[in-house]
């Protein structure tokens, strides 16, 4: 018989039985861990595993569908209070591949401790049976059902809704929890995204919308939000036309949006040295200045670079000018205030835009900024480098009211500060460049 740690009803005859006559696989886990104790033959046979390999899984390795030890644990009080519990999901097999399992977990006391018995039925060949038994347009819904991330039909008049079993999966439940009605649905989609959904929601209803379609954030058992791409229609009208029942599908996008994440956020910012990017900073300019005409307010524009930085990168290396960029970028961001936007404009070129600034507060802020990068030692292969800078300042409305205009006043005074001898900071014609 198997050996099981010291705290394990290893004596309790039912082992055997279970080990030597079971068909479905059966377990005793560990509720607190969800650690394996025991398995049966039908058990690891079903995983394409050896006995010992199982002992070394747990309910969050080889269940598909339960993803963290705090839905486990969420899991697990539900099966306290209930005495029985029921999740349809996947097991994964040793090879990888996936096959569906019924699983029936019930509480176990033995010797003052707890233990889980989980019996889990593959339902491949039910599946498929169900499917060999229902008419055409049945056997569509039957192969959405299983294949969908979830589905959801709603009957207007009473507010009742269908969630499907992989819908409830896909948010970590069993197929007897979850409300069956709207409000369930209401509450698990983000706060911020209610509104827009809903909205989105009624105006198919009303014929405003020839489908609903939104993409939003839907809580899962864990507290966790996913992304979902969520798609529907009215499915069935009464004898006057008005829609009485809508029905949808939801799939799970979060891989996607977190590449979508990603992708957005290396178009914005600069590799090297973490700021946004010269894009970033044409879009912020143009937000920024119509916001300071809407409301009449000052902004304030400063283009700056480092002195002989080229020098530098041929008595050093690129690597040197790499680090001083990226070292001299965290350096005076930090000293910037929560208002202000820093960016790489390019090279050895940066931008910082002041909003609700004028040129008079614009001059000590920059004045503060060239004298932070006067007093950096930049330690780079055993030498102590500096550098200084040169800075250009311009204002709206005073030298100028479009982007455009703007950085080009900011680009003459800098110009004049490199030929007045760098380290130093000038400002753009008052006369304003339109």
């Amino acid at each position: 018989m198997t050996k099981f740690p010291v705290d394990t009803p290893d004596h309790l005859p039912m082992l055997d039985i279970l080990r030597d006559h079971m068909l479905d696989a059966v377990y005793l886990i560990d509720p607190a861990s969800s650690k394996i104790l025991w398995v049966n033959k039908a058990g690891y046979e079903d995983l394409l595993m050896e006995e010992s390999e199982v002992l070394h899984h747990s309910v969050l390795s080889l269940q598909k569908d339960v993803v963290g030890l705090a839905q486990w644990q969420s899991i697990a009080e539900v099966i306290r209070q209930s005495g029985q519990f029921t999740f349809v999901g996947r097991h994964q097999r040793k090879d990888g591949s996936e096959f569906p399992v019924e699983v029936n977990t019930s509480v176990l006391h033995h010797n003052g401790q707890e233990f889980f018995i989980s019996i889990a039925r593959d339902i491949t060949t039910r599946r498929a049976q169900e499917a060999e038994s229902q008419g055409r347009e049945q056997q569509i819904w039957f192969a959405l059902n299983a294949c969908a991330d979830g589905i959801w039909d709603w009957q207007l008049s009473s507010d009742k809704v269908y969630f499907s079993t992989p819908l409830k999966r896909m948010l970590g439940y069993g197929p007897d929890e979850m409300q069956p009605v709207v409000e369930t649905w209401k509450q698990s989609v983000h706060p911020h995204d209610l509104p827009q959904v809903w909205q989105a929601l009624e105006e198919h209803i009303h014929g405003q919308r020839e489908r609903y379609e939104a993409v939003y954030r839907l809580r899962n058992r864990n507290g966790h939000y996913i992304w979902v791409h969520d798609l529907g229609s009215i499915s069935e009208r009464d004898e006057t036309g008005k829609p009485c029942r809508v029905t949808g599908m939801v799939k799970d996008i979060t891989d996607y949006k977190q590449q979508e994440f990603k992708l957005l956020e290396l178009a914005a910012y600069d590799e090297l040295t973490r700021l946004r990017n010269r894009r970033e900073c044409s879009r912020i300019l143009d937000k920024q200045l119509e916001f300071a005409r809407r409301h009449d307010q000052p902004l304030s524009i400063c283009l700056f670079d480092f002195d002989h930085f080229k020098a530098i990168n041929d008595q050093y290396g690129h690597l040197a000018g790499d680090h001083i960029l990226s070292e001299a970028a965290a350096r005076l961001s930090a000293g910037l205030r929560r208002s202000d936007y820093l960016f790489r404009w390019g090279g050895e070129e940066f931008v910082l835009i002041s909003v609700n600034t004028d040129l008079q507060a614009m001059k000590a802020i920059t004045e503060k900024l060239r004298g932070q990068l006067e007093q950096i030692e930049f330690n780079y292969d055993g030498h102590q480098l500096q550098i200084t800078g040169s800075f250009g300042l311009a204002s709206y409305p005073a030298q100028g009211n479009s982007r455009s205009a703007l950085l080009l006043a900011a680009d003459s005074a800098l110009y004049r500060a490199k030929s007045l001898g760098r380290n130093c900071i000038q400002v753009a014609d008052v006369e304003p460049i339109f």
